[in-house]
C-alpha cells in the first residue's frame, strides 16, 4: 500500500518518494521491518500463549541423551512468522502483482492447514493432529491452484534466452523480443540449460502443449507437497528449520532478482521473467521473519513454530521456485529437507519389507535423520536390529546438530547459486 502511496506522491516531487521505485530499497526495508515485527510481536505472543497455558506436548527428558527438558514451551509460533511476512509485504509490495498474490495465498492457505493440525494436537489432546490425508489434500489443492493460475493468468509470461551457436563462449545472450507463455524450466549444470515440459510430451503430437501444461501443474503439486513435508520433518530441533529456511530464502531471493533483471538474466543465460522482482520483496520479508523468529526459537527454544510454521515455510519455498522456473534446483538447494524425507521413507519401507520376512530390522537409530545423531544405543528398541547402529559413535547435542545442518545448507545454497556459471 505504501508503494502506491509514494508512487502517487512522486508526481508532486515529494523528496524521497522516488526511492520506492527501487526494488533494492523496498526489499531491504521489508527485511528490516519483518525482523522488527517478529522480535516485537514474538515476545508478546509468547507471553499470551503462556498466560493461556497453550503449550507443546511435554517432551520427556529421558529420551534426550543430555537430559534436556522442554516443558511449558508454547507452540504455534508459525503465527509470528506469518504475521511478520504479510505485514511488510502488504505495506511495501505491489499487491496487484500476480506472483505476490500467489505467495500471499500460499502463506495463508498452508498457514491455516498447519494451524488446524496444531489446534487438534493442543486443544483436542490428539498427538496425531490433523489426519495425513487431509494434509495431503490441502497441499495438493494449493499446488493445483498455483499451477492453474500460472497457466491461465495473462500476466505470467517470460522472455526466453536465445542461444547463438556462432558464439559458444559468449558471456551475454539475447532474449526473445516478445514475452509469452512458456513451459520451460532450468536444468542445472548444462549449457543453455532449458527443459520444456511440452517437449517431454512430444509423443502426443499436436496436443503436446496441453499435455505439457498438465505435467507442469502436476510438477507444481509435487514440488509444493514434497518441500512442505520436508520442512515439516526438519522442524524437530530448536532453530533447525528456521535457520535452514532463512539460508534457502536468501538463495531464492538471488535467483528471483537475477531472473527479474534482463541484464543479469542475459549475463547468466537464464530466462527473463518480467515483474518477478516482487518476489524479492516477499523473500526479504521471509528471511527477516526467519531471523527474527530465531531470536526466540534458538536453543533453548522459548517457542516452537509448530506445523503452522513448518508447512507454510515449505510451501513458500516450493511455490517461489516454481514461479521463477528453478524447481529442478530444489533437490540441491533443499538437500537437507530432501534427506530428512528420504530417511523417513527408507526407515519405514525397509522395516515393512523386513517385517514381512519375519524380521525387525531398521536402517537408522531414529528418523528424521537429525534424530539419528542424538540417539543413544541404550534408548533403542532392543527387539530390533539396526543396520547403522554404530553411526555415529556418540550422540551430539541438538545445538551442535542444528548448526552443522545450517553449515550443510549454506554449502548447498552456494552450490545452487554457482550453477548459474557451472555448465
Amino acid at each position: 500500500m505504501l508503494y502506491y502511496l509514494f508512487r502517487f506522491l512522486e508526481q508532486f516531487n515529494i523528496p524521497g518518494s522516488h526511492l520506492w521505485s527501487y526494488i533494492s530499497f523496498r526489499a531491504l526495508l521489508a527485511l528490516i521491518l519483518s525482523l522488527m515485527i517478529s522480535a516485537w510481536f514474538g515476545e508478546r505472543f509468547i507471553k499470551f500463549m503462556k498466560r493461556r497455558k497453550i503449550f507443546e506436548t511435554e517432551r520427556d527428558p529421558a529420551i534426550d541423551p543430555f537430559g534436556v527438558e522442554k516443558k511449558g514451551v508454547p507452540t504455534m509460533g508459525g503465527i509470528i512468522i506469518i504475521v511478520s511476512i504479510l505485514i511488510p509485504v502488504l505495506l511495501l509490495g505491489r499487491i496487484r502483482n500476480v506472483y505476490l498474490i500467489l505467495m500471499v495465498i500460499t502463506t495463508l492457505w498452508l498457514g491455516f492447514l498447519g494451524f488446524m493440525d496444531d489446534y487438534i494436537k493442543i486443544f483436542r489432546r490428539n498427538k496425531e493432529g490433523l489426519k495425513g490425508k487431509y494434509k495431503i489434500v490441502g497441499q495438493v489443492s494449493i499446488g493445483f491452484i498455483v499451477g492453474l493460475v500460472l497457466y491461465l493468468s495473462p500476466d505470467v509470461v517470460m522472455r526466453e534466452n536465445i542461444s547463438d551457436p556462432q558464439q559458444p563462449r559468449t558471456e551475454v545472450v539475447k532474449h526473445e523480443a516478445e514475452a509469452h507463455k512458456s513451459l520451460k524450466t532450468t536444468i542445472p549444470f548444462t549449457k543453455h540449460h532449458n527443459l520444456s515440459y511440452s517437449e517431454i510430451m512430444s509423443f502426443v503430437g499436436e496436443h503436446k502443449v496441453a499435455a505439457g501444461w498438465i505435467v507442469f501443474v502436476a510438477m507444481t503439486i509435487l514440488v509444493v507437497t514434497a518441500v512442505s513435508n520436508g520442512a515439516n520433518l526438519n522442524d524437530g530441533m530448536d532453530g533447525m528449520c528456521a535457520g535452514n529456511s532463512a539460508i534457502i530464502g536468501v538463495a531464492l531471493g538471488i535467483f528471483a532478482y537475477v531472473s527479474s533483471h534482463i541484464g543479469y538474466a542475459s549475463y547468466f543465460d537464464i530466462m527473463y521473467i518480467p515483474h518477478s522482482e516482487e518476489l524479492v520483496v516477499f523473500l526479504s520479508a521471509f528471511v527477516g521473519a526467519m531471523i527474527g523468529f530465531l531470536w526466540y526459537n534458538a536453543f533453548p527454544a522459548q517457542i516452537f513454530m509448530g506445523d503452522t510454521g513448518s508447512l507454510t515455510i515449505g510451501g513458500i519455498i516450493g511455490v517461489c521456485a516454481v514461479i521463477i522456473h528453478k524447481e529442478l534446483l530444489l533437490p540441491i538447494l533443499c538437500g537437507i529437507f530432501f534427506v530428512e524425507s528420504l530417511s523417513v521413507i527408507i526407515q519405514t519401507q525397509w522395516f515393512k519389507l523386513m517385517k514381512k520376512k519375519g524380521q525387525r530390522v531398521r536402517v537408522f537409530r531414529a528418523t528424521p535423520i537429525h534424530d539419528n545423531f542424538r540417539k543413544l544405543d541404550s534408548q533403542l528398541d532392543q527387539t530390533s536390529r539396526y543396520i547403522l547402529k554404530g553411526w555415529p559413535h556418540r550422540p551430539f547435542h541438538e545445538s551442535k546438530i542444528t548448526i552443522r545442518f545450517w553449515i550443510v545448507t549454506i554449502i548447498l545454497a552456494a552450490l545452487t547459486i554457482i550453477t548459474l556459471k557451472i555448465r
